[in-house]
């Protein structure tokens, strides 16, 4: 059990009701009242998308310093963990409210995890599916720092190197790529499970994973196929969409942003020649 000491919090206080407990340091008060304040509307989101009762009383940890959070990740990718057979969720406060992390996503991503550790045993829910799922339910937002140069599944789609989701069943890979790599595949799969077979599938497939079928059985219920050949589809329909497209859907705010300063710069600089000839146009005269 992660203590409050063993996260560098000296003298920790506790804000709790009947529903929440959170742990903090005294300079994360209002983030501590925050948490309190959203919870029951947090809460109340998941019951209605799922349709099951959130029947457990969580713990939050605020931590204040990365660098005593990040000794217990030992990656600085995290920005929270949940522990979901203590109840527990850890959040690096100092990398909220940096995008595209806010407190309330944070925390209903986290939830998300202990809602679906309660309902479906270990064995039946694949880890892919647990953390594809709950980037799904959170807006896409996952709970490792996303680099923003870069996509690894753009990258892996073109190499040739997807990880295999029978190999992401039970652990993500540890180094950073493949780390980065198993988020990206997890988030894109349930994404393509929404858009081909519609958004009550997901909840269909869990629904079979929780009444005890397994992972197979569960897509064959609800796809009408089996996670490998759901799993080539998938691949499919990547590798048939040209990575260009994806690359301006995904930054198509920086690159307007980008355009617009342009814009700006090219405009000021107009302003400044007009001026400089109005001036040699006055000299003249």
């Amino acid at each position: 059990m992660i203590v409050p000491q063993s996260l560098g919090m000296a003298q920790p206080e506790m804000m709790q009701n009947e529903e929440i407990s959170v742990v903090f340091e005294k300079p994360l008060m209002s983030a501590a009242r925050e948490v309190v304040r959203i919870y029951p509307a947090v809460k109340k989101e998941l019951e209605n998308l799922f349709g099951w009762r959130f029947n457990i009383r969580p713990q939050v940890i605020l931590v204040k310093d990365n660098q005593n959070f990040n000794k217990m990740t030992r990656n600085d990718l995290f920005v929270a963990f949940a522990i979901a057979d203590k109840n527990l969720i850890v959040i690096d406060y100092s990398r909220m409210n940096v995008r595209p992390f806010t407190l309330g996503v944070t925390l209903k991503h986290e939830l998300c995890h202990l809602l679906l550790h309660h309902q479906i045993r270990n064995s039946n829910l694949p880890r892919w599916l647990n953390e594809g799922v709950c980037q799904w339910v959170s807006d896409g937002i996952g709970e490792i720092y996303p680099d923003k140069s870069r996509s690894a599944l753009d990258a892996a789609v073109i190499s040739g190197r997807m990880l295999s989701l029978q190999g992401l069943t039970d652990n993500f890979p540890e180094n950073t790529a493949s780390l980065m790599l198993a988020y990206e595949q997890s988030k894109s799969v349930v994404a393509y499970i929404e858009r081909q077979y519609g958004k009550g599938t997901i909840i269909d497939i869990l629904y079979h994973l929780r009444n005890g079928d397994s992972m197979e059985t569960a897509s064959m219920k609800s796809l009408s196929a089996t996670v490998g050949q759901m799993e080539k589809e998938w691949l499919d329909q990547l590798e048939r969409t040209p990575r260009w497209m994806i690359f301006l859907a995904n930054n198509l705010y920086g690159i307007l942003f980008f355009l617009a300063a342009l814009l700006t710069f090219f405009g000021f600089i107009r302003l400044v020649k007009r001026k400089k000839a109005y001036r040699d146009w006055g000299d003249d005269e």
